[in-house]
């Protein structure tokens, strides 16, 4: 695959990632069983995919490996519940821009934790992040459904980045494709005990929705952005990634005539600038 070819593939990846939220609006279960659907069908997908690679799954991990993919495996339960009530509440682009905010804890979690040096394009980030959620914010009242959304998709990007960092520094030498099936398998183990009851309730199109929710916006998805990285410096396949919300307002404009707001589209650009601007190869 060339160049421009892992560019287009690394734009539908975000472009999958962005209709996460759509499918959160058109399921109209319960926000467990979205996220234990969508689990449960990317870990079909993905295990289809070691079929099709001549490959099988992998039991055998140390005691500190497994560790690691439980609390990986929580912090994702976390991050997707909390998206999808984000989505629920104060809608798809309150939601997915809240989300967004997941580089500037990662940032903040590496210097306070780990006692990284944060460079002055990094505070940058932090600034105009917290601008950019200020103008987004449709009023500062918890009487209001778009700021309690805002920061539930706040909390969806601070267990994301969570979530980046346990990757990050506990699962080097462990296949992504590995990684993957096993935490969106260890999401299916913690959630079946809460959803069991639910699953009469389930209607067809609900199902066909939490299976494309599923495969597509998850497992290929992410099988997309690592092809990608084969191709691609990470930062661009990152620059890319960041137009999620983009793709997210524009599909929920669209389907839902969800119109957004200048303040809204000026918060969505200040956030997505500030992404670009550390995204960006140094002088």
């Amino acid at each position: 695959m060339g160049r421009r070819g892992a560019l287009g593939v690394a734009h539908i990846a975000a472009l999958l990632f962005g209709l996460t939220g759509i499918f959160g609006v058109l399921i109209t279960t319960s926000v467990e069983m979205i996220t234990l659907g969508r689990a449960a069908f990317a870990v079909l997908g993905l295990w289809l995919l070691l079929l099709w690679q001549g490959r099988s799954i992998k039991w055998q991990f140390t005691l500190k490996e497994w560790g690691i993919l439980l609390l990986s495996g929580i912090f994702l339960t976390i991050h997707w519940l909390t998206f999808f009530i984000a989505v629920k509440i104060g809608g798809v682009a309150v939601a997915t821009l809240g989300f967004a905010t997941f580089p500037a804890f990662i940032t903040l979690i590496d210097y306070l934790l780990f006692k990284e040096q944060v460079t002055l394009r990094e505070w940058w980030l932090l600034l105009l992040t917290t601008i950019g959620l200020i103008l987004v914010t449709p009023s500062f009242s918890f009487a209001s459904d778009g700021t309690i959304g805002l920061l539930w998709g706040i909390l969806s990007g601070f267990a994301f980045a969570l979530l980046v960092v346990t990757n990050k520094r506990g699962t080097e030498g462990i296949d992504a494709v590995q990684i993957a099936l096993w935490q969106n398998g260890i999401v299916v183990l913690l959630l079946l005990p809460f959803t069991f009851m639910q699953f009469q309730e389930m209607t067809l199109l609900n199902g066909f929705y939490l299976a494309l929710l599923g495969i597509f916006c998850t497992g290929v998805s992410h099988y997309l952005l690592v092809k990608s990285l084969a191709v691609l410096e990470a930062r661009i396949a990152g620059m890319i990634i960041a137009l999620e919300p983009v793709y997210a307002i524009l599909a929920a404009w669209w389907l839902f005539g969800s119109q957004p707001t200048l303040a809204m589209l000026a918060g969505a650009t200040l956030i997505i600038g500030a992404i670009f601007l550390v995204s960006q190869k140094k002088n």
